[in-house]
């Protein structure tokens, strides 16, 4: 089966938004994860925005995107993490 090609010429800027519950350790836990797949990321970077009511967070992450197979591991990784609500 053929490989379908990407829709992204690499590298990239690429926006990562990551929401989760409003939690002392949300933000750590995806900058962690983030930095494993992207070691170049600027952590002063992040973008956050809490909800309306205060109870979740929004973190936005633009990373330098090497490849559909780095993102791919990436979005793996921070969909599985416990506090983890939604990745886009």
């Amino acid at each position: 089966m053929a490989e379908t090609p990407s829709l992204f010429e690499f590298p990239c800027a690429f926006p990562i938004k990551v929401m989760g519950l409003r939690q002392d350790d949300f933000a750590q836990a995806v900058l962690a994860a983030v930095l494993r797949h992207a070691p170049d990321f600027d952590a002063a970077s992040i973008e956050m925005r809490p909800s309306a009511k205060g109870n979740y967070m929004s973190l936005t992450c633009t990373i330098r995107a090497h490849s559909r197979e780095q993102l791919d591991a990436l979005y793996r990784e921070l969909t599985a993490h416990p506090l983890v609500k939604i990745v886009l």
